[in-house]
């Protein structure tokens, strides 16, 4: 056991004059260093170039650093000397928009203005010195954007206790209690290994959400087929069939009553079926596209002949558009597709050259890596929840981690978050090759470069009508991408481009009256082209799908038979939202 006399001993003594006078010239000798580095480096900008070239070929890249230094330089005179300095340049949009900062201690303390201004002078530099890189190729220079944005918003001062103002004096005002309340709900994080971004217990699938009646009427290894229960007393008489995607669960079109998708759909007279996938487990290893491929056709010919009618309207929203694509060029291929009579594009991408910020995750190490998370067959969607996290990382992240774990506040109810942490596991083997050939190499719009079930897909064979939306501020289907498919499919086809963006420009009910969506009657090469002559229409973009649905088949039959959910030849196997939805 140690003496306490010798750890007394041990303990150095506290710094004298000579100390305190060493360790001062030390940091101003290093500020003198940087300042000097920084003087010299605008001095050469007004050199002669020919006689100090630019290092490694990179004028732009010098340049941005000269001006970084001169920003820098006039932001600690401000500090020092607010009187004598230059007064700053007014607030950009941005800068007012900025929640991080929204305390009045971020503007009106100088300490904290001084810390905001110098974050905000380091992450504008760093992002434009990405961009004055010379030579290096465009699809690498975007994954630096990338990772530099990551960092930026992850170095922000709102992020730690000692640099954010509002937590320094939440800290002061409860005595560290934010902090212990912080660190359980950071703790509790780490215990299910997800990040929570909405109250525990406030949303239960069946309870609150996921609530429009009807029967599962069908469950296969893969999926859960639901039908819901009319409203009206006569409907149109080709139903429609909902491909939802599998990295999701389903209930994002049945969110609380006021915003169901599938509720409104019923109480316009369509009989509505919803495809409900199964969570990935170890079974499911060995499964590839082509099984959601078969699998939406079965669905298909299922209902046409539970309901004996010669066609369908579909639905595919982003990756199960992505995979409707593909069972339209099948079917296509198949002298089949008459089978569907019409087809929508929620936000799906069939053409991945501009897929968005998803592509640097397509890189060899990270497909690897995504093969070494998967030891059993399938992907933890845990995983894939934090992907889609990442590229909203100030909202879905560090927005979290300032009021949930430093200002210790409680979580606030939001059945869309509810929705976005309820992960579904991925079947690894086809979620690796859906990234490699799609979003890498980009095959489906190849005619002949994929297949399903040996059969060569050409989607420009394609010729079912088709509806298709795009958000305009989609981060995860870019409107620009999801426009491409207007070159591929040679049928009838309307465009509309949605305000918002993947969730909240699909999710709009017309009650709620926000947003508003663009169309254009005319043809366009472009979507620029297709904005430029565009009509906006305040609201949502339901009705004008409901328009164009009918106008593709108007007839109308009574509810009777097997358009009521179990009394045909499909048998009820339980009530909606059914099984596989609450899988995990």
């Amino acid at each position: 056991m140690a003496d306490p006399h010798d750890e007394q001993t041990a303990r150095p003594a506290a710094p004298d004059l000579a100390d305190l006078q060493h360790w001062t010239w030390v940091m101003g000798r290093a500020q003198q260093m940087m300042m000097e580095q920084g003087l010299g480096l605008m001095q050469a900008g007004h050199g002669d170039a020919a006689a100090s070239p630019a290092p490694f070929g990179a004028p732009a890249l010098v340049q941005q650093t000269q001006d970084f230094w001169k920003d820098n330089l006039a932001l600690w005179q401000r500090f020092v000397d607010p009187a004598a300095a230059v007064a700053p340049p007014p607030q950009s949009d941005g800068d007012a928009r900025d929640k991080r900062f929204k305390a009045a201690a971020w503007r009106d303390d100088p300490y904290f203005d001084w810390i905001r201004r110098s974050y905000n002078l380091i992450a504008d530099h760093m992002l434009r010195g990405v961009d004055a890189l010379d030579g290096v190729p465009e699809r690498q220079k975007e994954q630096l954007r990338f990772a530099a944005r990551g960092l930026v918003d992850a170095m922000s001062p709102s992020n730690f206790p000692m640099t954010n103002p509002e937590v320094v004096e939440k800290t002061i005002e409860t005595r560290g209690q934010n902090l212990l309340d912080g660190l359980r709900n950071m703790l509790a994080d780490i215990g299910k290994g997800q990040l929570t971004h909405t109250s525990e217990g406030a949303f239960e699938v069946g309870r609150n959400l996921a609530m429009t009646p009807g029967k599962v009427v069908r469950r296969t290894p893969l999926y859960e087929l639901i039908q819901y229960t009319p409203t009206t007393e006569r409907v149109l008489a080709t139903p429609l069939v909902i491909f939802p995607p599998w990295i999701n669960r389903f209930y994002i079109l049945d969110l609380t009553p006021e915003k169901s998708f599938i509720r409104w759909a019923v109480e316009q007279g369509i009989t509505v079926f919803m495809v409900s996938w199964k969570s990935a487990d170890a079974s499911m290893k060995e499964v590839i596209w082509d099984d959601y491929v078969a699998a939406q056709v079965d669905a298909i010919d299922t209902i046409r002949d539970a309901l004996g009618v010669p066609s369908v309207h579909t639905i595919g929203y982003c990756v199960a558009g992505t995979t409707l694509a593909a069972t339209l060029a099948l079917l296509a291929a198949r002298d089949e597709a008459d089978k569907v009579a019409s087809a929508t594009f929620f936000t799906a991408q069939v053409d991945f050259a501009q897929a968005g910020e998803l592509q640097n995750f397509v890189t060899d190490e990270q497909l690897a890596l995504i093969g070494a998370l998967s030891p059993q067959g399938f992907l933890d969607g845990r995983y894939m929840a934090a992907t889609f996290n990442l590229l909203r990382g100030r909202d879905l992240i560090w927005n979290y981690v300032t009021n949930n774990y430093l200002l210790g506040a409680d979580y606030t109810p939001f059945d869309l978050l509810h929705w976005n942490g309820d992960t579904t596991n991925l079947p690894s083997k086809w979620h690796l090759s859906y990234l490699t050939d799609l979003y890498r190499d980009n095959l489906l719009v190849q005619p002949g470069a994929m297949s399903v079930a040996g059969q060569a897909l050409d989607l420009t064979r394609v010729a079912t009508p088709a509806y298709v939306q795009a958000g305009r501020e989609d981060h995860i289907a870019p409107a620009d991408s999801v426009w491409k498919i207007t070159h591929l499919f040679r049928g009838p086809l309307r465009f509309v481009l949605a305000g918002s963006g993947h969730i909240a420009g699909v999710v709009n009910p017309p009650a709620a009256q926000k947003y508003q969506y663009w169309t254009n009657e005319a043809p366009a090469e472009s979507l620029d082209a297709f904005v430029a002559g565009a009509t906006e229409t305040k609201g949502s973009w339901w009705p004008d799908w409901l328009a164009w649905l009918r106008a593709q088949a108007s007839d109308e039959v009574p509810v009777e038979g097997a358009r009521l959910p179990g009394t045909g030849a499909l048998a009820a196997l339980g009530d909606a939202p059914g099984d596989y939805v609450r899988q995990r």
